[in-house]
């Protein structure tokens, strides 16, 4: 038997699919955040210093990604995630000024791997299969680099490293080979249609966020933001009360899933609460950089850049955007240099003659939980020892490293078990 009534704190991703998902069931939701406004890290707002409204940065999905289709499906958005008709990715070597497409095709059958032309220049057939080996890997202590330990010729520069460090956002070596493999199995594996990869067009605000406050304030359901959680009380295996600053609440027989980031949910909970309790510690950066230039026609969606600063280059109408992941090496480096620094790789790539345009840095030091192998076993499940207690956010446990698509099965999970429901997306072990 499920509850009736839930508190979802934290209006990230997960949180809204957690709160959507009750609400559509008939629940009486409360969803509270502690920031002003909706959406987490995947934010849009208007940028003074461009005069447009940008996202805080580019957050790709792919289109085999199941909760990502059932979310959009259901706020009526799925429309506005674009992308190229195929599986094209373009890449463009700055250190050598090569360019290349690397195009998979549509079938699960890997025929891509067997033509010269659709392969990345300088790989062979045979350098591939070790991320068949990645397939087979088993959640512990093994990296990428134990799998793939040649990380001197074209196939880990050219596919391996820029792949594995754009989805696990920490060094490929460094990242479990665990859930590179179920990266690849959710996408890869299952052919072209599953791994073109889409962009929130015009904003990941249209896409995932506004929809979503509209579809709960049809349902009853008024989010409340500026309102931090600052105490839970535990009794007899239950939340008993929150504490919102202005003392504890009883919350009678209701469900509280906490979306919050894993630091927030290791304060609240840890100790003697919830003894043994684990979430991720360390934590990989991603930097954005926004130019408002309009890019020359015929420029690809997505571009990415191997031997530059820069990793992958987004095509926008009205701007050009750039995307660093695993950026802890230069996230305290100087704004405008670094401004300078990409404008200059962008104008390389893109056949660009012009001075630096209005720009805008975007710094995410804690972006996503590193994807290691020993954070990774620090990941909690989404039930908790409090019969109604969940927890939802990329960082627990889906089988899946830190994305949009694992951010929203974790708000969906949370909230079927709140239902007293199977979760719909049970990690694989």
């Amino acid at each position: 038997m499920g509850f009736t009534r839930a508190i979802v704190v934290g209006a990230g991703l997960a949180g809204l699919n957690a709160a959507l998902t009750l609400a559509e069931a008939g629940v009486a939701v409360q969803l509270v955040d502690a920031a002003p406004r909706a959406g987490g890290r995947c934010r849009s707002y208007l940028d003074p210093q461009l005069g447009q409204v940008i996202d805080n940065g580019n957050h790709f999905v792919f289109s085999g990604n199941q909760a990502v289709a059932d979310y959009t499906r259901r706020l009526g958005t799925n429309a506005k995630l674009e992308g190229p008709a195929h599986a094209d990715f373009a890449f463009h070597d700055l250190g050598t000024g090569e360019r290349w497409v690397l195009a998979v095709n549509d079938g699960r059958l890997p025929l891509w791997v067997f033509g010269k032309a659709k392969r990345a220049p300088g790989t062979r057939l045979a350098d591939y299969w070790p991320l068949a080996r990645l397939l087979f890997a088993r959640r512990g202590p093994q990296t990428i680099g134990d799998v793939i330990p040649d990380r001197t010729g074209a196939f880990w520069r050219r596919v391996v490293e820029p792949m594995m460090l754009a989805v696990l956002n920490c060094p490929a070596e460094q990242g479990s080979a665990w859930l590179a493999g179920r990266f690849l199995a959710e996408s890869f594996v299952r052919g072209g249609r599953a791994c073109r990869t889409l962009v929130a067009m015009p904003t990941l605000d249209a896409v995932f966020v506004d929809p979503a406050l509209a579809a709960l304030r049809a349902k009853a359901c008024e989010p409340q933001f500026s309102r931090r959680l600052r105490g839970i009380t535990c009794a007899d295996g239950r939340v008993t009360a929150l504490d919102f600053g202005e003392g504890p609440v009883d919350v009678g027989d209701t469900a509280v899933i906490l979306a919050v980031p894993p630091w927030v949910a290791k304060e609240l909970v840890a100790g003697e609460l919830v003894p043994g309790l684990s979430v991720p510690t360390r934590f990989c950066a991603i930097l954005n950089a926004h130019f408002a230039y309009a890019p020359p026609a015929g420029t690809p969606p997505i571009t990415a850049l191997v031997g530059a600063t820069s990793q992958w280059v987004v095509a926008h109408d009205t701007r050009i955007s750039v995307t660093i992941s695993g950026a802890d090496d230069i996230i305290d480096a100087n704004r405008e240099s670094l401004a300078r620094d990409i404008w200059a790789e962008i104008c390389i790539t893109l056949g660009i003659n012009a001075p630096l345009p209005a720009w805008q840095i975007v710094k995410e030091k804690r972006a996503t939980f590193a994807a290691t192998p020993d954070q990774e076993a620090l990941r909690p499940a989404t039930a908790t020892p409090f019969a109604n207690l969940f927890l939802a956010g990329d960082w627990v446990q889906t089988g899946l490293p830190a994305t949009i698509e694992g951010a929203l099965r974790s708000g969906e999970n949370a909230a079927r078990l709140a239902l007293g429901q199977k979760m719909r997306y049970t990690p694989p072990r």
